[in-house]
């Protein structure tokens, strides 16, 4: 169990307020305050800043968020690993929407049909919504395709896949397209901020000194299968990853837009909270699911450590909680 006075200031980082923190707690504002500068003199440094109204974690006070917050997660594994020692095993995860959808069908029936017994929970939602979920120790480790802060999380690829323009096959450009800018007087149909789909599509918008505001027409939707309807409608264009697409690329109700000037490969990538005493599990069980990929590249981790002999490692660990 925590110290609670690093509970109250997780509680801080969560809401960056300290009268919602003292609500959510069921404490008082004062004790807030007491239980977070008890913190800054245990470690001699401060933890919080003001900005205006902002509050705003110190360069101290992110390093103890990154190390709390990991500790908090295990220490919620460790009591349910205790309470269900003799139970079915959990395994609570997020993937992004692409990832849940298109990626993840065949990698689970593997682990099922390898772990009959293993209880799963699949969240699916935004790369943003995900580490917020992660941070505050509701999930295990996400499955995400957006950026990541890379000093909070220990992570390994997943797997790359391939990130590309497509329009209905009879679309009308408004003038001949070669490259990139030329897709700007398209509609593009796209989904919303915080999305992993999104960021990637930013990112390479921004190196041509562009965003997605660029685009003389824009239509932000939050499904993928809606957004893949009107492209092959003939409503605009959209950018997605191989998986998404196949389908109606071999059948010809999508083509691919061919681009001098942007070729995306992108990295789709397996986290938790670095730190993490549970960090061998993960990376048995990221390499379990690669193993049910269509495509397993080579599987090897943020510091190089080739990950073949994952099936042993999750072997080795079989008894121990997931």
């Amino acid at each position: 169990m925590l110290d609670v006075r690093v509970e109250t200031f997780l509680t801080v980082c969560r809401t960056m307020n300290y009268t919602r923190a003292a609500e959510q707690l069921h404490i008082t504002q004062p004790a807030v305050s007491q239980h977070i500068r008890a913190l800054e003199e245990r470690y001699g440094a401060t933890l919080f800043r003001s900005q205006g109204k902002r509050l705003l974690l110190t360069e101290s006070g992110q390093l103890l968020f990154r190390t709390a917050a990991a500790m908090h997660h295990d220490a919620l594994r460790l009591r349910e690993a205790i309470r269900k020692e003799n139970a079915r095993r959990h395994l609570r995860f997020g993937a992004t929407l692409t990832i849940g959808e298109y990626i993840m069908p065949a990698p689970l029936l593997r682990l099922l049909e390898r772990e009959p017994d293993i209880q799963l929970y699949m969240l699916t939602s935004n790369t943003r919504e995900l580490l917020k979920l992660l941070d505050q120790g509701e999930l295990d480790f996400a499955i995400v395709e957006g950026y990541f802060d890379k000093q909070a999380y220990d992570s390994l690829v997943y797997c790359t896949q391939r990130y590309f323009p497509v329009c209905a096959p009879e679309h009308a450009f408004v003038r001949p397209v070669r490259r990139l800018e030329d897709l700007l007087e398209e509609r593009l149909l796209v989904r919303e901020p915080g999305s992993g789909t999104r960021n990637v599509l930013e990112r390479a918008l921004e190196v041509r000194n562009l965003g997605v505001r660029n685009f003389r027409r824009v239509t932000e939707l939050g499904s993928l299968n809606l957004i893949k309807s009107l492209v092959c409608a003939g409503a605009g264009i959209s950018f997605f990853y191989q998986p998404v697409v196949q389908r109606e690329l071999e059948s010809g109700r999508l083509r691919e837009i061919p681009l001098e000037d942007c070729s995306i490969d992108h990295d789709f990538t397996f986290l938790w909270r670095r730190g993490s005493l549970f960090a061998a599990d993960y990376r048995a069980i990221c390499f379990l699911l690669r193993q049910g990929l269509p495509f397993p590249p080579e599987a090897v981790d943020s510091g190089g450590e080739n990950l073949h002999n994952g099936d042993r490692i999750f072997s080795e660990r079989k008894k121990e909680s997931l």
